[in-house]
């Protein structure tokens, strides 16, 4: 029977490869939760070994039920019924399995119910699951609700919520957008307000909303009456009841098995999360940043599900007296497709555990302060790994959305006209792609966030580091190549820095963005093929294509075709 984890080349070989020591031990408190729950890990290697145990379950469910249901939910899709959201069939069923198998509190604490695994390792999960289907990660992906309301909610609201995620009986979604508040959060308008007793209401309306019709809502509004912008928006948490209409369902393109509603409130009580005036600028700003991660897996697993239908096809399709595969130009695609997918892997993984540990160095320091100990060592930590994944975070998301976008259309392509067609898979994965590059911050607003940090060069301590280490065989040559990407990327900043023209720093943007992505990965990929033989055809590869790219990337800028942009308003009309 196939295993969507195990059969997974690349993927188990970032799995064994992880070194979460240190993650693991914040996250068991020393292991001192074993003492508590007979099913807590007592050792790292005991912890790693359950990790691996339950992306194993997870990976059996994805591939012979979940992805075996996939094309009838697709064909089903969620229902509107009656003024109620329906699941499609193969949804509930999907859903069933996964609350039994007791997946869906994946990184909530186990006092709550949940197994409190490393986000790295929820990832993991998310990946495998999108693989099967990936409107379904948009609702198993959602436990990142819950865990919201862990970080900042109180005591008694996560004994009130969290227990019936971890049990599957409640999933959740964020209600965040608005018809006039898209990207643009701290428009919202929705009216958050206060009786004579204090109790919190909502009124107004959300829109675009993933899973609106979820049980437990977290809801952006305007708690701070006569404020226009984000410091007079707050977050509350509240049941999706008969005061919360869903108004309709959206028809989509794609991820038809996910909901995407449009809600009324009417005078819905909600309780506040955290403070009043922090809800955009601390708690949805930690959402999305976990929304963009889920985003990105999902992607990761689209891409991985769209690579195998085409070398499948292409070995099986024969013209010309052979199979396509081996035909040069079909094979350099299906190379190119494989070097993507494993590069943005590798971007991803070496991502999530450092929000792993960004997120836990939080926790780590709030303990030490509750114990009376010194924090400085642990305060420099999560300034150096907040900067960085400030980086990181938004460049997954443009990299690995834009990259799923790229290979499942050379996956159709494959195809050729039969992809077209709705008997086959990658039809669908084509649709579904398409929105991975659109929610949660569209790839143009990912290059805007992770713009600042490429032109402050966060990263220039890591790559000196790299770039001092020695290489042999044949990735030193790899590594010169790597250095003169630096080099252009120094030129380019440089150049666009000196004109002193903020207009022309943003629209500059996109290029800096994917020069710096090139160093960035290409050191990583060196990194794995030092270790793995395998690694050094992806590395090759990718370094090679990356630099002809970068001077791409150079001439764009210096050709100053940017200007064009200063007179759009004139070209386009």
């Amino acid at each position: 029977m196939p295993n969507y984890f195990l059969d997974n080349p690349d993927v188990l070989y970032h799995f064994n490869k992880l070194n979460i020591k240190d993650i693991v031990e914040i996250i068991e408190d020393n292991y001192e939760e074993s003492k508590k729950y007979n099913y807590a890990p007592v050792n790292y290697e005991d912890a790693m070994e359950n990790y691996r145990k339950i992306l194993e379950v997870t990976g059996d469910i994805a591939a012979n039920y979940i992805a075996e249901r996939a094309a009838s939910v697709d064909e089903q899709g969620a229902m509107y019924k009656n003024g109620k959201v329906e699941y499609a069939d193969g949804t509930k069923e999907n859903l069933k399995q996964l609350s039994q198998a007791d997946l869906m509190g994946m990184i909530l604490p186990k006092k709550y119910g949940g197994l409190h695994f490393p986000f790295v390792i929820y990832v993991m999960a998310i990946e495998v699951v999108a693989r099967a289907d990936a409107s379904l990660m948009n609702i198993f992906g959602l436990q990142d609700i819950a865990d919201t309301i862990r970080k900042f909610g109180s005591e008694e609201q996560k004994q009130k919520y969290l227990p019936k995620f971890t049990t599957g009986e409640h999933t959740g979604a964020m209600a965040l957008t608005e018809p006039d508040a898209g990207s643009d959060l701290q428009a919202c308008k929705l009216q958050a307000y206060q009786n004579e007793k204090g109790q919190w209401f909502l009124k107004g309306v959300k829109r675009f909303i993933t899973n609106g019709n979820g049980d437990v809502l977290l809801v952006l509004a305007r708690s701070e009456e006569g404020t226009k912008d984000a410091r007079g928006l707050s977050l509350f948490v509240c049941y999706g009841d008969e005061t919360v209409k869903v108004r309709r369902i959206e028809h989509k393109l794609g991820i038809h098995g996910s909901p995407t509603c449009e809600l009324q409130f009417n005078d819905t009580p909600a309780e506040l999360i955290g403070n009043r005036r922090f809800g955009l600028i601390k708690y949805v700003f930690d959402l999305m940043y976990r929304a963009r991660m889920g985003v990105s897996a999902q992607a990761l697993g689209i891409s991985q599900a769209a690579y195998e239908e085409a070398l499948k096809y292409a070995k099986e399709r024969e013209q010309f007296g052979k199979s396509i595969y081996n035909i040069p130009a079909v094979s350099n695609m299906l190379i190119d497709m494989r070097v993507l997918l494993e590069a943005n892997r590798s971007l991803y993984y070496s991502t999530a555990v450092l929000v792993d540990r960004k997120e836990l160095t939080e926790e780590k320091i709030e303990r030490m302060k509750a114990k009376g100990l010194s924090v400085t060592e642990e305060t420099a930590n999560l300034k150096n790994y907040t900067k960085i994944a400030n980086l990181l975070t938004p460049l997954c998301k443009y990299l690995i959305a834009e990259g799923a976008n790229k290979i499942t259309y050379d996956a159709l392509q494959i195809h050729g006209g039969t992809g077209y067609m709705k008997e086959f898979k990658v039809e669908r994965l084509a649709r579904d792609a398409r929105i991975t590059n659109i929610y949660e911050g569209t790839s143009q607003l990912q290059i805007v966030a992770a713009s600042g940090g490429v032109i402050n060069d966060v990263l220039s301590d890591y790559f000196n580091k790299k770039a001092a280490k020695e290489y042999k065989g044949a990735l030193a040559s790899l590594a010169v190549n790597i250095a003169e990407i630096r080099e252009i990327f120094n030129e380019c900043l440089k150049y666009v820095m000196d004109k002193k023209d903020n207009n022309y720093q943003d629209v500059a943007a996109k290029d800096l963005v994917e020069l710096y992505s090139y160093i960035f990965i290409g050191y990583l990929l060196l990194e794995e093929a030092e270790t793995e033989p395998s690694k050094v055809f992806i590395a090759r590869r990718y370094v090679l294509k990356s630099l002809a790219e970068a001077r791409k990337n150079a001439e764009s800028i210096k050709s100053e075709v940017f200007s064009d942009v200063y007179h759009a308003d004139k070209i386009l009309v």
